[in-house]
């Protein structure tokens, strides 16, 4: 590549070590900016323009030019195979193809660092946009699951050990509202993301009376960068997106998980589709869920890339530094990496269905019941801890007769508490247990049913 097609080269006079070009190469991944770097350019022209170093004429010629590049691109595939140092000196090299000298004065007022740090903001920008639909769908599918199921009950654990029994659309919609807080957390880093560097420059601002306000308004940025120093160095934005791409995969591996315990033999709540399965090239009678494998997997990889990036930024000093070129790579395959998994959750959850008989006798198996057996003590006046530890006596005597709680005689309930009377038993029942627990966030069928309405109305709004 000849210093010409670079963005630099006057003060050197050799050619740098072909290993070490290829080492500080980025186009073959920041290719990706590539739109978002033509457009901030457009809007530097018109900066430039009206701080008064491009005429009228001038700044048209360089922004439909910017604009055929765009053009070129969609309309030929190689054209973006041209080989170049970067992103950014291939669409100047470009420019300079199309508009002469003028390509070469489009640069001023800018360094890459600034060039760079938009085009990666206003990139990321959209694609914070996209992977929150991402998420809907991943929600929209949560609901139809619990549609589907709506009065299927199943246990729910603590510990991993059997707890309360709890409605197949409450354990849906807790994944709901994981995704609900990823959503807000996108939401929260786009704010932040929205902040337009261009304008500072290399390190200490620029030099020509660019109207950056004016530049910001037409990349839709919210606000300017204020410090110079920090618009170049910061990349607080990078990592606080691949923090909420680590949240998300997070979710998607703890619900990967869940199914995957359900869809064993010895769970048995669940089955995966064939769709979203695998065999074994061996034991001819495995059914394996490999697709919920693979998204637990690749939550490891985000979570590499988020302390990586940590790792990069920890000790550079002010300003740029080459270092942050890792972040691309990092963004890149962490949001690769989230989309794809949000997708196959998605598919997974239409293909799973619930085994209605085996969950609800496993929720009515393991003393289920117990705290609503102390909370029917509590109703008759018991004080809680007193009803609490009735209740592990009754359990223990339980265990030792080789009965549920709801399968023992009222003398026998009764030689415990003589609070304790016939009414018990409509109580201890899988129904009332469930119907209890009616206050804002609980697993009873009514309140489920409003959680569902209110989930539907948000993802339809």
């Amino acid at each position: 590549m000849a210093n010409s097609e670079k963005l630099w080269g006057g003060r050197f006079t050799g050619k740098p070590n072909e290993i070490f070009a290829r080492f500080n190469r980025s186009f073959g991944f920041d290719i990706r900016l590539f739109e978002a770097d033509v457009q901030s350019s457009i809007a530097h022209a018109n900066g430039l323009h009206g701080a008064g170093l491009f005429s009228e004429k001038e700044a048209a010629l360089v922004t439909g030019s910017l604009r055929t590049i765009l053009m070129l691109a969609k309309d030929d595939p190689d054209y973006l195979k041209l080989e170049s140092e970067d992103v950014h000196s291939f669409i100047e090299t470009r420019l300079v193809e199309l508009a002469g000298d003028l390509g070469r004065r489009i640069h001023s007022g800018r360094s890459r660092n600034d060039q760079v740090a938009t085009a990666f903001r206003l990139w990321l920008r959209g694609e914070i946009d996209q992977l929150t639909k991402d998420l809907r769908d991943t929600q929209r599918e949560l609901i139809a699951a619990a549609e589907r199921h709506r009065t299927v009950v199943l246990p729910g654990y603590t510990h991993l050990q059997r707890a309360q029994p709890v409605l197949w659309a409450h354990w849906c919609l807790a994944y709901f509202e994981m995704f609900e807080r990823d959503i807000s957390r996108l939401a929260d880093v786009r704010k932040r993301v929205n902040t337009l560097p261009l304008g500072a420059a290399a390190i200490a601002g620029t030099s020509f009376a660019v109207d950056r306000e004016a530049v910001a308004r037409e990349l839709g940025f919210e606000r300017v960068a204020k410090n110079s120093l920090d618009a170049v160095s910061d990349r607080d934005f990078t990592i606080e997106f691949v923090g909420g791409c680590a949240l998300i995969m997070l979710h998607l591996s703890r619900l990967a998980e869940d199914l995957i315990i359900y869809a064993s033999t010895e769970f048995g709540f669940v089955a995966m589709g064939d769709a979203v399965s695998t065999g074994s090239s061996l034991m001819p009678q495995k059914k394996n869920p490999d697709a919920l494998e693979l998204i637990r997997g690749k939550a490891g990889r985000v979570f590499g890339h988020h302390a990586g990036l940590l790792a990069v930024m920890k000790g550079l000093p002010l300003a740029y530094n080459k270092d942050m070129q890792e972040d691309k790579e990092a963004v890149f395959d962490a949001l690769d990496t989230t989309r794809t998994c949000l997708e196959v959750a998605g598919i997974v959850l239409k293909h799973v269905s619930v085994k209605e008989e085996r969950a609800r006798a496993a929720a009515m198996h393991g003393f289920l019941n117990a705290t609503e057996l102390a909370d029917y003590l509590v109703r008759k006046g018991v004080p809680f801890r007193t009803a609490h530890d009735t209740v592990g006596r009754i359990v223990l005597s339980a265990i030792e007769h080789n009965r549920e709680l709801h399968e023992m005689p009222l003398e026998d309930l009764r030689r415990h508490s003589d609070r304790i009377e016939a009414d018990v038993f409509t109580a201890l029942g899988l129904e009332q247990t469930l119907a209890s627990k009616a206050a804002i966030g609980g697993t009873a069928p009514a309140r489920v049913a409003e959680a569902l309405r209110e989930a539907r109305a948000l993802v339809d709004g």
